[in-house]
């Protein structure tokens, strides 16, 4: 138990780099998505034949529509993320990605069936309040701040989307969900970037080519693999709170290292938001083990 919840912290604080790392790669938000998706796949493909974990295309053919489908919403929210990025802080960015379990819960009642409590809508008022507090703010020098939010909302609406979408498929392993999610998500975006940008993926220097094999082995390759090592052995409870080491790593590393800050409101709407989303997903998790 110690060792999965070791493995899946060090997922989190992986994933909560992401936007120092990007920051690195002198490419469009676009393209570098699409090389992330490549070299991850690669990497869980033989992550599996080393680990010996066979990808059963038996199981994965019935459910091929819909992990084509959230696997377009992957490669789609990578991008609107790497450009929230561009635009806010870290900090702002992080939190406003991480509306997406507040969107599930206003989306569940109508594509999910679920009932809206009382609890459910508080949480919601919450995470709106906490993202007014946010986006009323002023952002950072030289950025365009409601546009930053603006991407990580959108960003954080196509997650919502697979997250509703992965609640359907049926008789896979996490590991095989994401390894074709991440394949067509590559699949996608290829002929999307190939008919709206100049390719130049095989001009850039040197250290962007580093931050760029970094992010697609560390970040999503290996960083997926652990995730779903560590949350194998760990109760929906540990994962839950655990999950708070991605945004907490993002805000305190981009402090550190870029020397961003939060201000006292925007301090207080991030803990609206992620309080929000805490107790909707503690909820959800408690009705699952009483359903």
């Amino acid at each position: 138990m110690k060792r999965s919840r070791t493995i899946y912290i060090i997922a989190m604080v992986i994933f909560g780099s992401i936007g120092l790392v990007s920051r690195n790669i002198s490419l469009s938000s676009g393209q570098i998505a699409l090389t992330r998706g490549v070299i991850g796949s690669i990497f869980l493909l033989a992550a599996s034949r080393v680990l010996k974990e066979k990808l059963s295309w038996t199981k994965i053919k019935p459910n091929m529509l819909l992990l084509m489908l959230s696997g377009a919403g992957i490669g789609f929210n990578w991008i609107l993320m790497l450009q929230a990025y561009q635009y806010t802080s870290i900090a702002n960015a992080t939190l406003s990605y991480y509306f997406a379990p507040v969107l599930v819960v206003i989306l569940s009642p109508l594509l999910l069936k679920e009932r809206l409590t009382p609890l459910k809508m508080c949480c919601i008022l919450g995470a709106l309040g906490g993202m007014f507090l946010i986006v009323g703010v002023g952002g950072g020098e030289g950025r365009n701040h409601v546009i930053g939010i603006s991407y990580g909302l959108a960003a954080a609406v196509l997650y919502a989307s697979v997250v509703i979408m992965n609640k359907f498929l049926k008789g896979l392993s996490g590991l095989e969900t994401t390894f074709v999610q991440i394949s067509s998500a590559s699949v996608v975006l290829f002929p999307y970037i190939l008919l709206t940008e100049k390719i130049e993926i095989f001009n850039i220097d040197r250290r962007s080519a580093t931050f760029l094999i970094v992010l697609g082995l560390i970040h999503t390759g290996l960083a997926y693999l652990m995730y779903f090592t560590g949350m194998k052995k760990l109760k929906g409870q540990t994962v839950a709170v655990l999950s708070y080491t991605d945004p907490i790593s993002a805000i305190l590393m981009s402090s550190i290292f870029l020397g961003e800050e939060l201000t006292l409101v925007q301090i207080f709407g991030g803990i609206l938001i992620l309080g929000a989303t805490f107790l909707s997903e503690a909820y959800e998790r408690r009705q699952c083990l009483q359903a």
